[in-house]
């Protein structure tokens, strides 16, 4: 196996639950935050080593989630965990307070996955030991994947997935663009989260993030069946103007669909109008290359 520095870190902070409307439709966002934390990097012209996120990007971003106000965020690219509650205060300084704050650090050592949530999770999962075959070795899924499950009325739950695959950029000759590191990457996701799911007996489930590849790209084809088993399908999503891309590739004038939600058979129809939205700011892509999606689940009825 090639050899990597790998850091495994959950942070789980709780503090008293709030009240709300066991009713209300539940909003649940995916959302790349664009280099959340320290690296070197290119600010007004200037090349700055080791600098964390611009304060106007990170305005942009906190913009971005009180317009839309998830009760469950889920977000890809963040620093380490005082990153993730720099956010956090900055949002409850705003009037948007979560009480949930998970933070997740895989095999990369920079780039993690979190969630903010304001609905108290029942379990939390991290998968970091998910590896595939690749070439004559066996890696580890980048950013490993984040399971949470969340409780509704009479018992009933749903699971929440986060990922984020391989990006394009590679130094791998024999794989350009990536594109059979992220398939594997997707397939051993995919077979955890049949485990954790239809082999427990659950059937709601979500898968989100960002996948870094097209709605019908070999990756994430893996998250829609395996075999005879329907695993779940893209929720359709688009901005005001009925646009449907999440990234823009600057270098290449490039726009692309890449993040988004899963959702299995059974969680389906409680996706309020059977589609996503995506949030398209003005500015939106001064704090992030990726603009936010997010859906709403019927919550009454789960």
């Amino acid at each position: 196996m090639r050899s990597f520095s790998r850091q495994l870190l959950l942070v789980v902070f709780s503090s008293v639950l709030l009240l709300s409307d066991a009713n209300a439709d539940l909003r649940i966002a995916t959302y790349n935050v664009y280099n959340y934390l320290v690296m070197d990097r290119r600010v007004a012209d200037r090349w700055r080593p080791s600098y964390p996120k611009p304060e106007a990007e990170k305005a942009i971003i906190q913009q971005v989630i009180l317009q839309t106000r998830p009760d469950i965020l889920a977000l890809q690219e963040m620093g380490p965990p005082e990153f993730l509650q720099e956010l956090r205060a900055d949002l409850a300084e705003a009037g948007l307070y979560y009480e949930h704050t998970l933070h997740l650090s895989g095999p990369d050592p920079v780039r993690h996955l979190a969630v903010l949530s304001q609905v108290p999770p029942v379990e939390v999962v991290p998968h970091t030991d998910l590896d595939f075959k690749y070439f004559d070795d066996r890696e580890l899924v980048k950013r490993g994947m984040l399971e949470v499950v969340f409780e509704h009325e009479a018992g009933e739950v749903f699971k929440l997935f986060v990922v984020h695959l391989k990006s394009k950029l590679t130094e791998e000759r024999e794989d350009p663009q990536s594109q059979l590191r992220r398939t594997r990457e997707a397939e051993a996701c995919r077979n955890r989260i049949i485990e954790r799911t239809f082999d427990l007996g659950v059937d709601r489930f979500l898968v989100a993030g960002d996948f870094n590849d097209h709605p019908d790209s070999g990756p994430l084809r893996r998250f829609y069946r395996r075999g005879d088993l329907q695993l779940g399908q893209l929720v359709p999503a688009a901005d005001s103007r009925g646009e449907v891309w999440t990234h823009f590739f600057e270098r290449r004038g490039l726009y692309s669909l890449i993040d988004g939600f899963v959702a299995s058979p059974a969680m389906g129809p409680y996706v309020k109008g059977g589609r996503g939205y995506i949030v398209d700011t003005p500015g939106v892509l001064d704090g992030s290359d990726h603009r936010m999606v997010y859906l709403d689940l019927v919550r009454a009825e789960l």
